[in-house]
């Protein structure tokens, strides 16, 4: 290939190799819907607000009647707001923008001290917010052995027989917990809270408590406890450590529990503050007394070595 054919082709491709639109040659394979979807929302990658379909047409390279047609189905979706001919980002767009913005920002805050819960503590961590009826992972902290718990970074789970759940719902708006309730609470296990008034008897006592507990009811012989991470008001999102199920359980999630609250507290703090009342006292606040550790020898060095290699921040 000569110098010349090696510019044009790279002239007309993308970054990521694919042939630009409007420039595909013969034989390329064309753009899927989602394809000209997304460069159609591309076209608004820029300074000026509105556009009109000629200019979504130049700036994307979709034909007009295609481009028209999708600027219509994103319009109906809520992703584009239509403004005589003209064109613009819809509430929908700017909806999931801040949220996701909103979810970034509270993984980098919390991780750090994620990863330090999980070294505390030897056990597996969870970062969980509401969506609905569900609790959405946002972050996992664990190894190996916390294969007992099926949970992955965009995994869903019920609210209602999860800890990370009810510490949300706790905190929540009283309509939350009852739309969980319409929805229905099927039983996962033979534990799993599926009367309606249980469920609210739970709710209570975490607000009362400020932490929240699954005694085996999302996965058997798996048990979680968690702390709402709030200021004074709602909760935003949850902080949670499960471990395994059995005749001490109890005893187990009390011991976790302090550890989990102060983690709450420290991201709560690192994302917005630690407010007036909070400065004032700093100072003559004790430390929170690490968890007891029954072993820590080989486990804790494990836990570390498996930390070094995944960890994202350092």
């Amino acid at each position: 290939m000569s110098e010349q054919t090696a510019i044009a082709e790279m002239l007309t491709r993308d970054s990521s190799g694919r042939p630009k639109p409007g420039d595909s040659r013969p034989g390329d394979p064309p753009l899927s819907l989602l394809e000209k979807a997304a460069e159609v929302l591309g076209a608004f990658d820029g300074p000026e607000p509105r556009l009109s379909l000629t200019e979504v047409v130049r700036r994307s390279g979709i034909p007009r009647s295609s481009a028209h047609r999708i600027l219509d189905q994103l319009v109906g979706l809520r992703w584009l707001d239509r403004e005589g001919r003209d064109y613009r980002m819809g509430m929908r767009m700017l909806e999931l923008g801040a949220l996701a913005s909103h979810h970034n920002r509270l993984r980098r805050a919390a991780l750090p001290r994620l990863h330090a819960l999980h070294e505390q503590t030897g056990h597996l961590v969870h970062l969980s917010v509401l969506d609905g009826t569900e609790v959405v992972y946002l972050e996992r902290i664990g190894g190996l052995d916390d294969a007992s718990v099926p949970s992955r970074v965009g995994g869903r789970m019920p609210a209602y027989c999860t800890a990370a759940g009810k510490a949300v719902l706790a905190f929540s708006e009283p309509d939350a917990a009852e739309r969980v309730i319409a929805a229905g609470l099927r039983p996962r296990t033979p534990s799993t809270l599926a009367r309606p008034a249980l469920l609210r008897q739970e709710l209570a006592a975490a607000r009362d408590r400020g932490i929240a507990f699954d005694r085996e009811e999302a996965f058997r012989s798996v048990a979680c406890v968690a702390a709402p991470l709030r200021g004074a008001g709602r909760a935003v999102a949850a902080i949670s450590v499960s471990c395994k199920g059995g005749a001490t359980v109890h005893r187990e999630l009390e011991r976790l529990a302090p550890a989990v609250l102060a983690c709450s507290r420290a991201v709560w703090r690192e994302l917005y503050g630690p407010g007036r009342a909070r400065s004032r006292t700093a100072a003559a606040t004790p430390p929170v007394p690490p968890v007891p550790q029954p072993r820590m020898s080989e486990q804790a060095m494990d836990n570390m070595m498996g930390w070094l290699s995944r960890s994202e921040w350092m």
